[in-house]
């Protein structure tokens, strides 16, 4: 534990990746642990960053939810937070039998296509708002939980159903923060059990935290102050640059 705790080379990975995460919790795109694992990952294991970071990202959901409070569509949560769950359990049963590599390179295509859709509605003049759909709501958020659980890839799975509501900036972010807040924390169970944490982890974590809402309030008060032609072509951009990361961490972690 010392060693890690007095390597410098942790901190100059840490340090900005948790300002990142905090960043993207604040609001500003589906990054999250989707930069915040690889650039740890530059100094410790996949996993152990995985492990570090979750209990910082639990402290950042807290601090979103004030941030965020009373933003947000009931109707997104009551259509997606069941599915989720589901999706948890699943990434549960299976965690001996899925690559997060796969599971990256197949998330990471399909938000690829998900951005090249909404380019196509652009030039086409069709990107128009899309209706609550149940049996989307309930595919995606299946797919999130599972995702988010399996390789912390969450986010564009959400995305995929959610952006195309064209939901205020504040009532997008605000509904996003309280579905990965419950998602997060179910996912402490599994963690646990899988043996995930442990004294040096938590430590680690622990030692980190204070960046944790200073980064996330900072997030937050740049996206309200974000118009919505700003915000939508932004998030979209988002999506192609974490679906442009996840398949080629997929393709390294498949055949590198």
């Amino acid at each position: 534990m010392e060693s890690l705790l007095t390597d410098p080379w942790f901190y100059a990975a840490a340090l900005p990746a948790v300002i990142v995460v905090g960043l993207s919790k604040g609001g500003l795109g589906g990054a999250t642990a989707l930069i915040g694992v690889p650039l740890m990952a530059l100094v410790v294991s996949p996993v152990q960053a995985a492990a570090i970071l979750l209990p910082i990202l639990i402290v950042m959901d807290m601090v979103s939810l004030w941030a965020w409070r009373g933003e947000r569509d009931p109707m997104t949560l009551k259509l997606m937070l069941p599915g989720a769950l589901a999706g948890i359990a699943i990434g549960w049963l299976t965690a001996a039998m899925v690559t997060a590599g796969a599971v990256r390179l197949i998330v990471g295509i399909v938000s690829l296509a998900f951005f090249l859709r909404w380019v196509l509605q652009k030039l086409s003049s069709a990107d128009r708002t899309r209706p609550h759909h149940a049996g989307k709501a309930t595919v995606w958020a299946l797919v999130s939980g599972f995702t988010s659980f399996v390789a912390h890839a969450g986010g564009p799975p959400y995305q995929v159903y959610a952006l195309p509501l064209k939901q205020s900036p504040s009532i997008y972010v605000g509904t996003s923060v309280v579905f990965f807040a419950i998602v997060n924390a179910v996912k402490l169970v599994p963690y646990f059990a899988l043996g995930q944490f442990d004294g040096t982890n938590l430590t680690a974590s622990a030692v980190l935290m204070p960046i944790a809402p200073v980064a996330t309030l900072a997030g937050a008060w740049i996206v309200r102050r974000m118009k919505p032609e700003i915000f939508y072509p932004f998030m979209y951009t988002m999506v192609l640059v974490v679906g442009s990361k996840l398949v080629w961490d997929g393709i390294i972690e498949i055949w590198g």
